[in-house]
């Protein structure tokens, strides 16, 4: 019996074969793409979820340009992704440059630092408010004293709707809510670290032998060698970055038990929409919104792949 050229195996793959992609393209259509586009149609209606939905064209998109929560809410939004971002960043990449040190005990300093990474949103976040209790947490038990020997009271970090700063009216150190929002974010570093340390380990050799015949210091070859070989890491993490900032809710809802309080200062974009979805039953109004963050999300994006175009080194390219 002839056997069937390879090229035809490739081009026209045996019946049989279909039935193990089924379930993945089963799963794809049915939990993925019936609800992508389903709420896009359902963004131009007026839709509760308990009555059919009633077509009302752009109507979603102009109440939501002129509704000052959302308004809030994106710019609550923006201001902890600008914070966020490049805090993980940089904290990630000091943590690889530490961990690719010639230390003894590196491999219990990586499980260290990534297991955080691994435990529960809900567990550490219930953590994280435990530790940033102004009376009783670990943080202000050990920063407490030396502000108070200088004459300053401790934050109250998510009891203070402001960002950073000092009140000298109130002799009180500022941490607010959305910065400690974002120190709760940086719990989890950890994997962003593991992947600049991958990297880190890859560059080649002959280049930190050619900048130590060079006489370069140590900031040179940083700049010069491991940050051209990292930039494509960073682009990487700055994409999850921008994807994960911009979808935080867990968090904030938890900490503040859905109010994104104090004063809406932690309400974000992901909370603005589950409100309107699962408590105001608008649920036409919350796919609008969630369209607007699914395009914010994209257009960041772009940008910074647009900026990875000039800023970013592939070897062998």
């Amino acid at each position: 019996m002839p056997e069937t050229p390879p090229e035809r195996l490739r081009t026209h793959p045996r019946p049989r074969a279909w039935l193990f992609v089924l379930p993945w393209v089963f799963g794809l259509g049915i939990f993925t793409l019936y609800p992508f586009f389903s709420s896009l149609y359902y963004s131009f209606t007026e839709y509760s979820v308990l009555t059919p939905p009633i077509p009302n064209g752009v109507a979603n998109y102009e109440e939501l340009a002129g509704d000052p929560v959302f308004g809030h809410a994106v710019v609550n939004t923006f201001t902890y992704a600008l914070m966020a971002i490049p805090a993980g960043l940089l904290i990630a990449l000091g943590l690889a440059k530490a961990l690719n040190s010639p230390v003894r005990g590196t491999s219990l300093y990586r499980a260290v630092i990534y297991i955080p990474h691994l435990v529960p949103t809900v567990a550490s976040t219930i953590l994280w408010m435990w530790m940033l209790n102004p009376d009783q947490g670990l943080v202000n038990s050990v920063v407490g004293p030396p502000l108070e020997a200088l004459g300053w009271k401790p934050p109250t970090y998510m009891s203070d709707g402001r960002l950073v700063g000092l009140d000298f009216a109130k002799n009180r150190v500022i941490f607010g809510a959305l910065p400690s929002l974002v120190l709760v974010s940086l719990w989890g570093v950890g994997q962003m670290a593991i992947i600049y340390l991958a990297k880190l380990q890859d560059v080649p050799q002959d280049l930190y032998e050619a900048a130590a015949l060079d006489g370069a210091g140590a900031w040179t070859v940083f700049v010069h060698v491991e940050l051209p070989q990292l930039s494509p890491i960073i682009l990487f993490n700055v994409v999850m970055g921008i994807i994960g900032a911009f979808q935080v809710f867990s968090e904030p809802y938890i900490m503040t038990g859905g109010s994104g309080g104090p004063d809406f200062a932690t309400f974000l974009m992901p909370m603005f929409i589950y409100e309107n979805a699962f408590e105001f039953l608008r649920m036409g109004y919350a796919c609008a919104a969630a369209w607007i963050l699914f395009g914010l999300i994209a257009l960041l994006t772009v940008i910074a792949f647009r900026i990875g175009q000039r800023r970013v080194y592939y070897a062998g390219a």
